[in-house]
């Protein structure tokens, strides 16, 4: 391997070799034959929505988190409004939320004409402080959203006694979260909703979809109607009744998810088992591997929680490096290591800065991190050799930025 003239290895950056000769990417879906012989099966069938296939999905991932009832929905943004709907939301009503999360969790309050309120993040998990939230509480407060960074479940407890004491409805966003444990509890069986999301590059993929868990008769009843134009009934009830009649209760949405993404759901759902056992060991080969090395550290985990994996965040100590964020960043892509960023902060981007005002320093904790966090590859079909691959990288980068000093 060509060396510099430092001693360190070539990176791909500067004309060396890179590790691998084939882009991986930070997250990938995992679709086998029986996943595609479902969805094959569903296509012959008399219904491709608003049939079998969606109830008894929502009864089976209602059992598997430990809820009572479970909602489909189009995608999770879709769920995050018919959570925030049904939470009452409207104007003049606030949510708090994190910063430091997809910029969906914060536009579903938007949707509602409510305002959204941003808490920091702790320092640790990068997931929404309570006490900050606590200190943005005030009389228009209706909401807090806590979102489950990387699938490390939020401090819920915290935030569910903060919901008691001020009559406040708690939705826990799960989008990264499916499987992850909080004192020994899935997440979709605390909160007053949760929310998850079975986009490709989470851990049980529909395509496009989404899911809201409660225990809550009147949430379930609310958020049904609502995926469904606000409509009291479906076509499905209506025909095995033999009527016609539907009435509108309320201006609903068309979020409905299909048969067709059900069908493969289900079939998914049978594997989220093995997928997340395989995201966790992946995580602890990251953890073993990377402990030795200066400039970065690694993902924190509260001892009363099992993270999901969803992200495996990295954030790198520029006072230990000769390079940046952004260097380090452009190096491993260069090694082909599809790494990403999750995320710039909400309030910063535009859209949020023009309406709100926000300035650069108002939640410290979240923009530093943003400043420092690489999202490395994280999914469950990665092999022994793409996890080697990422660890030879993320070293091969470090040891020629690291500093005379280290």
């Amino acid at each position: 391997m060509p060396l510099t003239s430092t001693g360190r290895e070539q990176l791909a950056v500067e004309g060396g070799a890179p590790v691998r000769t084939t882009l991986l990417p930070y997250g990938r879906h995992s679709i086998d034959e029986a996943d595609i012989q479902a969805v094959v099966e569903t296509l012959k069938s008399d219904w491709l929505t608003t049939g079998s296939k969606v109830a008894e999905f929502e009864q089976a991932f209602a059992d598997w988190v430990g809820a009572k009832y479970a909602v489909s929905f189009s995608s999770g943004t879709a769920a995050l409004h018919g959570a925030a709907f049904a939470s009452g939301l409207g104007p003049g009503d606030e949510a708090i939320t994190s910063p430091l999360t997809f910029a969906a969790t914060a536009n579903c309050v938007l949707y509602q004409n409510a305002t959204p309120v941003f808490a920091d993040v702790c320092f640790d998990t990068l997931n929404l402080d309570p006490e900050h939230a606590a200190q943005k509480i005030t009389q228009r407060t209706k909401a807090i959203l806590p979102v489950d960074y990387a699938g490390h479940p939020a401090d819920l407890d915290s935030f569910l006694q903060l919901g008691e004491k001020h009559g406040l409805t708690i939705i826990e966003d799960a989008c990264h979260a499916v499987g992850a444990e909080y004192r020994g509890k899935r997440a979709g069986s605390i909160a007053h909703m949760t929310v998850f999301s079975f986009h490709p590059v989470k851990h049980l993929a529909t395509g496009e979809g989404g899911m809201v868990t409660t225990d809550n008769p009147k949430f379930a009843e609310t958020l049904r109607r609502f995926r469904n134009h606000g409509i009291n009934n479906d076509a499905r009830d209506r025909q095995k009744s033999g009527g016609w009649f539907y009435e509108m209760t309320f201006l609903g949405f068309n979020y409905r998810l299909t048969d067709i993404a059900c069908a493969l759901g289900l079939q998914q759902l049978s594997k989220l088992e093995a997928n997340l056992a395989r995201r966790r060991e992946i995580a602890a080969r990251y953890a073993a591997a990377f402990r030795e090395i200066p400039g970065i550290a690694t993902p924190r985990v509260r001892e009363d929680v099992n993270p999901a994996w969803h992200l495996y965040p990295i954030r790198v100590d520029p006072s230990q490096l000769t390079a940046n964020r952004a260097e380090i960043f452009r190096a491993l892509r260069a090694e082909n290591i599809g790494v990403n960023v999750h995320y710039i902060p909400v309030h910063q981007h535009p859209y949020y800065r023009e309406r709100f005002g926000f300035q650069d320093g108002e939640y410290p904790v979240a923009e530093v991190a943003y400043e420092r966090l690489i999202s490395l590859p994280m999914f469950h079909g990665m092999t022994d050799h793409d996890v080697e691959d990422v660890i030879r990288a993320v070293a091969k980068v470090l040891n020629h930025y690291r500093t005379d000093e280290l």
